[in-house]
This record gives structure tokens, sequence and C-alpha cells, in this order.
């Protein structure tokens, strides 16, 4: 009766992403927030079932009245031994094997997707990159700012990166990085991923709920890493077709994604031995 009376949100462990209907954001976070409380309740039973054992021989063993010197000492028992080194080895593989299995699920990338996306991490913002894998399919793009708070620290999140997603879309985000280690972080969507120098990252995933969300780098990533914010909105997909009509009439077309890099001293790249002569700073 008490678990009938949860909202979605209880019943997903309290996380982001759960509306009262209990709409997901996407076709992954079901199965997150499932291994997320899972996890918890087998937990709780262990914790629960170990604080009892405690409980129970601190009662049953104490002192009693009269008693002097030490009480008889139980050693080298193996039945006991085996017990408490196979249960603690049965609990771990199997958290292992439930993580590995929804890992492994969440982390298959499509075949296919209907939209292919590239966001570009760097010191301190965000730029996104619809488009642009195949010859004939011309990219279009925004590039981002840190955040600016004013003097009482507020944040126009008006002003911040947008990544624009199409709903029940199979979309697959490829991550990099111009500079440092960054992560790629939709707090709703719970899932993120990090962003590497030199070794390019892949999300897939189908956004399953219209609405606007927010995203934030989760790696500490230098001075303004806290600055470092951008906004998601899933839109119906004629929308996101506008979204990017309305870059291609801005003019913001062709191929960034290693346009502004910073990786002046990756091998490669022809610098010299501390990277100096071909240093580029992103002056966005």
């Amino acid at each position: 009766m008490a678990l009938a009376g949860c909202t979605p949100t209880e019943l997903h462990g309290f996380l982001p992403g759960f509306v009262e209907d209990g709409a997901a954001t996407t076709d992954q976070t079901e199965r997150i927030a499932g291994l997320w409380v899972t996890s918890w309740v087998v937990l709780l039973v262990v914790g629960l079932v170990t604080w009892g054992l405690m409980g129970w021989a601190t009662i049953m063993y104490r002192r009693r009245k009269g008693q002097t010197g030490l009480p008889v000492q139980l050693r080298y028992n193996m039945p006991i031994e085996i017990l408490y080194t196979v249960i603690p080895l049965i609990l771990v593989l199997g958290m292992f094997f439930f993580t590995a299995r929804d890992q492994s699920a969440i982390e298959k990338q499509w075949d296919d997707p209907d939209v292919e996306i590239t966001a570009i991490a760097k010191q301190w913002a965000w730029d996104f990159q619809y488009g642009g894998q195949d010859e004939d399919d011309e990219a279009v793009w925004t590039m981002g700012v840190q955040a600016q708070p004013d003097a009482e620290g507020n944040i126009d999140k008006s002003e911040l990166p947008t990544l624009v997603l199409p709903v029940d879309q199979k979309v697959t985000i490829h991550l990099q990085s111009r500079d440092v280690i960054h992560s790629f972080w939709i707090i709703d969507f719970l899932y993120k991923k990090d962003m590497f120098i030199g070794k390019d990252n892949t999300w897939s995933f189908t956004p399953t709920r219209v609405g606007e969300y927010e995203g934030k780098c989760a790696e500490l990533c230098g001075e303004y890493h806290s600055m470092m914010l951008f906004n998601v909105q899933v839109v119906e997909q004629d929308e996101y077709e506008g979204y990017l009509e309305s870059l291609r009439d801005q003019g913001n077309t062709g191929d960034i994604t290693d346009a502004y890099d910073r990786l002046s001293n990756f091998p490669g790249t022809g610098s010299g031995q501390d990277g100096s002569e071909n240093f580029e700073g992103d002056e966005e």
C-alpha cells in the first residue's frame, strides 16, 4: 500500500528525468533508473542484515554482571570463513553482471541513426555541429560562449549554448574536445560520457519526451568549469528541421570540428616539442 502511493520520482529513486505521468526522457532512462533502484534495494537489504547481526552480537555476547576475563574465543571456523567470503563474492559478481549488461545495452550504437550531431567541448563552452558526416550532407553549426553571470551571480540561460534534438528519432552524438578532458552530461538523461583528447566518444539514444533540459560539463576542466553550461531542447521533427534551416540562413555552414582545436602538440600536427609554433586559441 505504501509503494502504491509513490510518485514516479520516488519509484525511480528520486532521479531527475521523470515527470508525474511517468514519461521518460530517453529510451535509456528507465534502464538506468532500474539499475539504480535495484542496486540500492540490494545494498539496503545487505545493510539491514549486517546491522542486525551487529546488534544481535552486541546484545547476546555483552559482558554480564559478575563475568570476568575474556569470553570463549572462536577461531579457524572454516564454514563461517567460507560463508563470509562467498556471500560478498556473489554480491560483487551479481552487481558487476547487471551493470555490465545494462551498460552494454546503453553503449550500443545505431547502425543507421536518423540524426548525427557532433558536440565539441572547449574551455569553457560548447559548439554543436549538425550533420556533415557524409560528403553530400552539409554541416550546420552553432558556437557558444561560457555562462556570463551578473553581479549577483544570476545566469541568463537563454544566452547559453543550445543543443536541439528531434523527439522519437535515433540520435548519435559524437563527442570531441578542443583542449582538455571534459564530460558531456545532460542531467535528465541520466548519463554522461567523457570527452578525451585524441579519442572521440559516441553516444546513441532516442529522445522520447519534448521539453527543455539542462546540461553541463561534469569533469573539472579549469578555472571556469562551473560556467560550462548548455541547454537542451527536444522538439518535434518539423521544428528541428526549421532550426537547421535557420542556421543555414545565418551562414553557419561547413565543418568546424577541427577548425579551432588547441591540440597543437598532438602527434602528427608538425609542431615543436613544446607545441608553441602551431598554438591556436579559441576566441569563442
